[in-house]
Order: structure tokens, then sequence, then C-alpha cells
């Protein structure tokens, strides 16, 4: 049974914005550490952004400058903050979870062993 269920996505015109969400409530205890992947068609999947347990983030080259993770207070609710979208941010986004949250890994999907359904993101020029 999914746990992780992904909002926000949509058909957008290049440069606009969009806010992504996670929500993780239906676990008992919040995620250690949380994380945004992202597949477009015909492609693997590859890391957006991620926060560590002690707050941190690590951004994708791809979107440094341009987006931004973030949870709530009481950490069941994971957001990313998507600015001047582009085509080639054109992909399913999921979010992901864990609490064992392994050194080196939070930009891994082999660091994450919960995973949510997606939500599209296209991005038209």
């Amino acid at each position: 049974q999914v746990q992780l269920v992904e909002s926000g996505g949509g058909s957008v015109q290049a440069g606009v914005s969009l806010r992504l969400t996670c929500d993780a409530s239906k676990y008992t205890h919040s995620p250690y550490c949380m994380a945004w992947f992202r597949q477009a068609s015909g492609k693997g999947r590859e890391a957006v952004a991620a926060l560590a347990t002690d707050g941190s983030a690590s951004y994708a080259d791809s979107v440094k400058g341009r987006f931004t993770v973030s949870r709530d207070s009481d950490k069941i609710t994971l957001f990313l903050q998507m600015s001047n979208l582009k085509p080639e941010d054109t992909a399913v986004y999921y979010c992901a979870a864990d609490w064992l949250c392994p050194l080196g890994k939070l930009m891994m999907e082999a660091g994450y062993f919960y995973w949510g359904q997606g939500t599209q993101v296209t991005v038209s020029s």
C-alpha cells in the first residue's frame, strides 16, 4: 500500500512556477529523510532534491537556483517549489522517503525504500 501521496503536478508554460506536495501523514512516524526524483519519458529516474535528517538540502545541478525543497514543521509533508520551469523539467515526479538514510545515498534511488506513485509535470515552450 502506497503511503506517500504526491500532488501539485500539471501542464504549464515555460517560465512559470509549480509547487509539488508529498503527504507522508499515513506513516505513524515521519520519515527521517525525504527526496524528490523525476523520470522523463524514455529515461531513467534521477534525483532532483533531497532533505537530510539534519535538514540540509541537496539539489541536482540542473535545478539549482530554480527549485527549493522543504518540509513542514511536523515533517509529514515534503514540498518542491519549482520556479522558472523549462521544457526539460517535463517528467513524472516521485516522492521518496526512508528512516535509515544511509550516508552518501540521499541523491540515489538506493537510499529510499518507500515511494509514491508520482505526479506528472509537463512544461511546454
